[in-house]
């Protein structure tokens, strides 16, 4: 009942919030040195451990998804 599925054209990862989303977890790994694939992971888990609910929002409120889920009464 609270699933709203939202069609996007084919090969368009511009419009993908996911996308935007580790755009904006990249931004602390730039020129970060990891010495195995665990302390990369470790990173990232932090990260996306800090993440809040009103980043996620603003980097991935599409306008158009947010008005597709205001006129379904989602949000």
């Amino acid at each position: 009942d609270n699933i709203v599925l939202l069609f996007q054209p084919p090969y368009c990862p511009e419009l993908n919030p996911i996308e935007r989303l580790w755009q904006h977890l990249k931004k602390d790994l730039r020129w970060a040195l990891f010495q195995n694939l665990s302390q990369l992971q470790n990173k990232v888990d932090g990260l996306i451990a800090d993440l809040t609910t009103e980043t996620v929002a603003s980097v991935t409120g599409f306008s158009f998804i947010v008005n597709a889920l205001s006129v379904a009464g989602i949000f």
